[in-house]
Order: C-alpha cells, then sequence, then structure tokens
C-alpha cells in the first residue's frame, strides 16, 4: 500500500476548536519527558556550577525546543499517523489541531527556545538545540523515516543529543563525558524502536515506512538488536571507567547491562513463527526503564559519592 499526503490532513485551511490539552499533545509529553530529564542529568553532572535561574532557562529552553521538534513532527508525518492504529488520535489526523496551526506552534516555539538560551545561557548550547531541532524535524522526519531502513540508527541521534545539550548549557564546552552520555542513548535507539517494530510490524507495513523487520526480515533484524545491546552493556558502564562516576554506579550498570542482554538473548532465540512476540514486547518494555535507570543512577550516584565509603569527596 502506498501513502500519499492528503492535501486536507497537510495543508488544512481552516481554524481549529483546538483546546490547550491538544496543543500539549502535539509537544509529545512522553518523549520529552526523557528528553528534559536526559537533559537535565547533563547539566547537573557537568564539573563546575550554574546558578538555579539558569539552570531553569537552560532546561525550560531544552523543553520547549524538544516539543517544537514533536509538534513538526507530528504536522508532517499527519498521514502516516492516520493509517497506524496506536497515532490515528493525535490532534491532527483526528482534525482537532490544524496542520497550519501546528506547524506555525511548531516554529515559534523552536525560535523561541533558540533565541532565549542564546541570549540567557550561551550560544553554543544554542547552536546545539537548533541542530538537534533541525535534525529531528528535518533530516529524521522528512528524509530518513520514509527512506531507508537506517532511519532509527542515524535519526537516533536527535534523542541522544539532550545530556550533551544540558553539559553545554553549564559548561559552554562539549566534553568526553558529554560525548559518552550521548553515545548511550545513541546505541540504545536501535535495539529500543526495532523491538517496537518487530511487534509493530504490520502497522509499519499499512504506513508503508521501510522499519528494518520490513524490509530486512525479523532475523536480521533479531541478530542487529543483539549486536547493539553487546555495544551497549559496556557503554553503560563507561562512566565509572572514565571517572565520572563511581564503581558503585558501575556495579549497577552492569547489572543493568546484562538484564538487557538477557532480553535481547530471548529475542535473537524467538521463533520465526512466534507471532506472539512475547520477548520482542518485553524487551521494549525494559529498554524504557533501563534508560530512565541509567541515568536516574547517574544523578543519584553525583550527590553520593561523597558519602561513598572509600570514594573521595
Amino acid at each position: 500500500m502506498s501513502i500519499t499526503r492528503d492535501e486536507n490532513i497537510v495543508e488544512g485551511a481552516g481554524l481549529s476548536e483546538a483546546t490547550p490539552r491538544d496543543f500539549f499533545a502535539l509537544l509529545k509529553p512522553r518523549v520529552m519527558s526523557l528528553v528534559v530529564f536526559t537533559g537535565f542529568v547533563g547539566l547537573l553532572l557537568a564539573p563546575g556550577s550554574i546558578d538555579p535561574f539558569n539552570a531553569f532557562v537552560s532546561i525550560l529552553c531544552i523543553a520547549i525546543g524538544a516539543g517544537s521538534a514533536g509538534a513538526l513532527n507530528m504536522w508532517f508525518d499527519a498521514d502516516i499517523d492516520a493509517v497506524m492504529h496506536r497515532t490515528a488520535n493525535r490532534p491532527i489526523p483526528s482534525g482537532r489541531v490544524q496542520p497550519g496551526e501546528a506547524v506555525a506552534f511548531g516554529l515559534v516555539m523552536a525560535g523561541f527556545s533558540v533565541m532565549t538560551l542564546g541570549l540567557m545561557i550561551n550560544w553554543l548550547s544554542a547552536a546545539i538545540l537548533a541542530f538537534t531541532i533541525f535534525y529531528y524535524a528535518v533530516l529524521y522526519t522528512m528524509w530518513l523515516k520514509r527512506s531507508t531502513p537506517q532511519n532509527i540508527v542515524i535519526g537516533g541521534a536527535a534523542g541522544a543529543f539532550p545530556p550533551l545539550l544540558g553539559w553545554a548549557c553549564a559548561t559552554n564546552t562539549v566534553g568526553l563525558e558529554a560525548i559518552t552520555l550521548f553515545l548511550i542513548i545513541f546505541i540504545w535507539t536501535p535495539p529500543h524502536f526495532w523491538a517496537l517494530a518487530l511487534f509493530k510490524r504490520e502497522e509499519f507495513d499499512r504506513a508503508n515506512l521501510p522499519m528494518m523487520p520490513n524490509i530486512a526480515g525479523e532475523a536480521s533484524t533479531r541478530r542487529q538488536i543483539f549486536a547493539y545491546s553487546l555495544l551497549l552493556a559496556p557503554l553503560g558502564v563507561a562512566p565509572a571507567f572514565l571517572g565520572f562516576a563511581s564503581p558503585v554506579y558501575g556495579v549497577f550498570a552492569a547489572l543493568l547491562g546484562a538484564n538487557f542482554l538477557r532480553h535481547a538473548w530471548a529475542v535473537l532465540r524467538m521463533d520465526d513463527a512466534d507471532r506472539v512476540m512475547v520477548p520482542a514486547k518485553r524487551l521494549f518494555g525494559f529498554s524504557i526503564l533501563y534508560l530512565f535507570a541509567i541515568f536516574a543512577g547517574l544523578l543519584v550516584d553525583h550527590f553520593a559519592m561523597p558519602f561513598y565509603p572509600l570514594v573521595g569527596a
């Protein structure tokens, strides 16, 4: 089935009767909450200190910038959202928000967040935020998502920028530590989304999206999930080896990584005839917990490290 962009969905001339709740939904709040959290961790882990007001402005701009990218993504993807069960009730395909309103909303928020971050914090962080919005809304949404099964691999960088962005807000630099946080999310993204793509394959087929299971097949996807998981497990421990987290965090991250590998192994060993896809669903669910736990662990470790016995203050 070929999807063509419905002019009524894409252009939408009239004004809607959308509520504030509908515009809030355009921000992809669940995605935005993860972006804000990882950005916050990057900001707090950065060396030196940032005063509370500037920290608040930084996180607010990261949140608004992430929301703007979400709104622009929903505007452009309204045609495929309309044919997928899990996205059909989003504000634009359901008719609650007109496309023109969504794109204007997204662009205004993008401009506001970037300019505010530049003027009040620093221009390096503003440039990273601008590039992140462009990467997600243009490179990923408008090009990669519809053109290559590597869409998640390459496009995953957009979701990996927030901790690096938070670090830049605090220090006006980008260090090895920030790049490590970026890489954890970047390598986490393919197994996370490909697990979803395995048990949502029919929906992606209906939307004519070139997700890995639809193009390369389920067996190849399962092997790639396991390969990325092998990279992710030690990468999650890397902050302890690089010295910006303690050995206590290292043990915690190693246990999480081992559990991630256990789920990925179950996916790899899945029967080709298994249409229930329980291992893939379990990996998808655990992957969300994994990323939250890794960054929460870094945050707790940062504040608890001075109190650890045998660990310097």
